[in-house]
């Protein structure tokens, strides 16, 4: 009888003092599967290109308050915000027994070093709040946040008038 293999997620991860933010890169996943958990996180979900199935139980370092954390499933990707149980020091990695694996890596667009003193855009004082941190990090497109408008970018319809100035390409 041959076993299937299971294949987890590629995904990323970064903490804070007070928050482990994941990201688990599966595109178009409907209707997945998410167990949160204080001590494990569980997620299978079908997704991407070829409609590939995946599946990963991640036994955590430490404790989360799963009433505080959260999850958002988007187009490309599925986010969790997992609050710690306990503030202060930053976990080595987010497994219980320390492992490294091929299909997580560190996301450096979110991560913070427990020593890193540059102040933040709320100066400098680390955030309480997860709906505040996580709207700083983009909104939460549905789930209570908005969608960024593309017209707050700035120009106007007038603005077509500059391509006139512009020399013809030869």
């Amino acid at each position: 009888m041959a076993t299937e293999h299971i294949t987890p997620p590629p995904a990323m991860w970064a903490q804070r003092k007070n928050l482990v933010s994941l990201t688990i890169n599966v595109e178009d996943c409907k209707n997945p599967v998410i167990t949160l958990e204080p001590t494990k996180l569980y997620f299978k979900g079908t997704g991407g290109p070829d409609k590939k199935t995946y599946e990963v139980t991640i036994d955590l370092f430490n404790e989360i308050d799963t009433e505080e954390s959260k999850y958002f499933v988007r187009e490309r990707s599925i986010e969790f915000f997992l609050r710690k149980k306990e503030e202060g020091p930053y976990w080595p990695t987010i497994f219980k027994d320390k492992k490294k694996v091929h299909w997580l890596k560190i996301d450096f667009n979110r991560w913070r070093d427990e020593d890193d003193s540059e102040p933040e855009e709320n100066g400098g004082e680390e955030s309480q709040d997860l709906d505040e941190m996580m709207r700083r990090m983009g909104g939460l497109n549905g789930a209570g946040g908005g969608q960024m408008d593309l017209n707050d970018l700035g120009g106007s319809e007038d603005d077509e008038d500059d391509d006139e100035d512009l020399p013809a390409l030869e």
